[in-house]
């Protein structure tokens, strides 16, 4: 381990308080991580993490040592910039939603590794939002508020959660005219959104729940949609997601009126002042491809 990686050890421990979650950070074991700590504290000379059975702290030496680390290292990013200000190259890691990050979000990802040759990409797709820092992620595509947060941000549109049927559906049951029509038509759960059998729906400005009694409960987004498309019931889903059913009439969207408030939908980055010029290239690419999707622009 070369000297500014034991820096970087070092910080990484102080500020994820714990070797395991440092070692993830820094893909490395515990035991990897013991023995490294155990080399700086003797080139060091000194004590420079106080180990309990329930947390570690950093003694003062360790703290002192820890706030020069992160200028050097600052510094050293900020050389290693200014030396190639343009180069676009190494590794891009992006997560991003499953089903937009299939059809939306991969495409980009694609087409920005045809204008760099010597950038390779690595995209994890998953409905679950991944920590930037604890998973190494460089660039996160998120829809919904986020919470108070560190991370940089920037809006490239926004969707909505729409309630549709298929025109079989309706010929057969009739069309429910306000959300608590739903107690009498079968439904379509999607459980991988919401666990909970209800909708919420918004009327006059003030938020409403429906309970359900579903007909079907699926796992899967797309095999729900296959469900509603099947004339199963009525479902819900995400705008992005029925943007061309819709448009082909395959399905019809319910209850416009009582929908919830728009969901935004954001690029998110760990980077800042230092952002990594690969990192500032991907998302000065990607988000005004993604704010000229149709599919965003829901109001």
């Amino acid at each position: 381990m070369d000297r500014l990686d034991e820096l970087s050890l070092l910080v990484a421990v102080i500020d994820a308080g714990g070797l395991a979650a440092a070692g993830r950070r820094l893909r490395r074991s515990p035991a990897a991580m013991t023995r490294a700590l155990a080399a700086l504290e003797e080139r060091a000379g000194a004590r420079l993490i106080e180990r309990t059975t329930r947390r570690l702290a950093p003694t003062e030496a360790g703290r002192e040592l820890a706030d020069r680390a992160r200028r050097l290292l600052a510094d050293y990013e900020a050389a290693l910039e200014t030396s190639a200000p343009d180069a676009v190259r190494g590794l891009l890691r992006v997560t991003g939603p499953t089903v937009f990050g299939g059809r939306h979000l991969a495409p980009i990802v694609n087409a920005f590794l045809d204008q760099h040759p010597d950038v390779r990409a690595d995209v994890t797709l998953h409905d679950r939002n991944l920590d930037l820092i604890d998973s190494e992620l460089h660039v996160a595509l998120r829809i919904g508020a986020l919470a108070d947060s560190s991370l940089v941000s920037r809006r490239v549109g926004a969707i909505r959660r729409v309630t549709i049927a298929s025109p079989d559906y309706l010929a057969r049951f009739g069309e429910p005219k306000t959300p608590a029509d739903l107690a009498r038509h079968q439904t379509v759960l999607t459980t991988a959104v919401s666990a909970t059998p209800e909708w919420r729906f918004e009327a006059g400005g003030r938020p409403r729940a429906v309970r359900l009694d579903p007909r079907l409960r699926v796992n899967d987004v797309e095999a729900a949609l296959a469900a509603v498309l099947a004339g199963q019931g009525i479902g819900r889903a995400l705008s992005y997601q029925v943007a061309d059913e819709l448009a082909a009439g395959r399905l019809v969207r319910l209850l416009p009126d009582f929908e919830p408030p728009p969901l935004p939908v954001q690029l998110l980055t760990a980077g800042g002042r230092f952002m990594a010029p690969l990192v500032r290239a991907f998302l000065d690419f990607a988000a005004p491809r993604l704010e000229r999707l149709a599919v965003l622009r829901e109001t």
